[in-house]
């Protein structure tokens, strides 16, 4: 028998360990704040523009290329789920976002492959922002071309896909939602403090990852939900890129495969810009140069000499 003292103190421990777990979930911030230092930095009219250097793993080598990520916020529409137009749409029908644009070309011997991701992360402080509400990819390379659309409802995702693969044609799918669910494809939002869940220096949390959109298409496997935990180390580190050497910010993604994702962010910044991302799997990007800028204005001929701004340079002639 178990006497009533010893009850006492199982009790008082069972009470104490439950408090601190309760104590550690609570110092998780579910969801960034978007409120007036937010808008204050992003609210400009203006994108965030940045070119890197980046390796992609394919058909069994890793490829040297360029990228472009392109950040910026504007309206949304919810039924629609495009970019709202001004005064087209219900008031309850739009809510901010903050886009991600992700553009990764490289070569593969004879031809190109040209990839495209389009994310769309919630930015208000209705209870929903950090979330994504919807993500998009696309591939383009000699063999043909693919596409692929993710609309997030509160407890299901929809599925919309169209590939030149036999047996991959067209689909519509539609998938449940897991508790602590997680969309890989805002990985980058999430580095930057942008998307759910926030974590600070030290801390650690397990979710239900969706794989992204391009790991489904360039593995020709469905879509699917992985564990992952994702960390926010302890301390900075150092990181020197041709951009120049940062103190950075490190927040790693380990897949229950073992691949991890490791993103470098400028922790001097306010807009804390991803300086380096690399996988155990061989991607990785590297900063050259970045800007903010009204890129779709600059379309006109002598405007692509704006792109030194990036660390870039325009297209020669006779380039595939």
């Amino acid at each position: 028998m178990i006497k009533s003292a010893n009850v006492k103190s199982l009790l008082m421990l069972i009470i104490t360990m439950l408090a601190v777990a309760a104590c550690d979930a609570q110092t998780i911030n579910p969801s960034p704040n978007f409120g007036s230092d937010f808008w204050k930095l992003w609210g400009d009219g203006k994108a965030e523009m940045a070119g890197y250097d980046i390796t992609y793993p394919r058909y069994g080598q890793l490829r040297k290329g360029t990228g472009v990520t392109i950040f910026v916020t504007e309206d949304f529409s919810d039924s629609l789920r495009v970019k709202a137009d001004p005064g087209k749409h219900p008031k309850a029908d739009v809510y901010p976002v903050i886009k991600l644009n992700l553009v990764e070309d490289f070569p593969t011997g004879l031809y190109d492959y040209n990839l495209m991701s389009s994310v769309f992360v919630r930015a208000d402080n209705s209870g929903n922002g950090g979330l994504p509400v919807k993500a998009s990819f696309s591939a383009q390379e000699w063999c043909g071309h693919a596409y692929a659309q993710l609309l997030f409802d509160k407890n299901s995702i929809r599925l919309t896909s169209h590939s030149y693969f036999d047996g991959e044609a067209d689909q519509n799918h539609k998938l449940t939602m897991p508790g602590n669910a997680m969309s890989q494809d805002t990985l980058m939002h999430w580095a930057r403090g942008l998307a759910n869940p926030v974590l600070k220096p030290g801390q650690s949390v397990k979710v239900n990852m969706l794989m992204s959109l391009a790991h489904s298409r360039l593995r020709h496997q469905p879509l699917t939900f992985a564990q992952a935990t994702l960390t926010f180390a302890n301390q900075p580190v150092e990181i020197t890129v041709p951009a120049g050497s940062f103190t950075c910010d490190q927040l790693t993604c380990t897949l229950v495969d073992g691949t991890t994702w490791t993103f470098h962010v400028d922790r001097n910044s306010p807009y804390r810009p991803i300086i380096q991302w690399e996988s155990t799997a061989g991607h990785k990007g590297q900063l050259i140069k970045s800007k903010r800028l009204p890129y779709w204005r600059l379309h006109d001929e002598g405007d692509e000499s704006i792109l030194s701004e990036l660390g870039l340079k325009p297209r020669e002639a006779r380039m595939p």
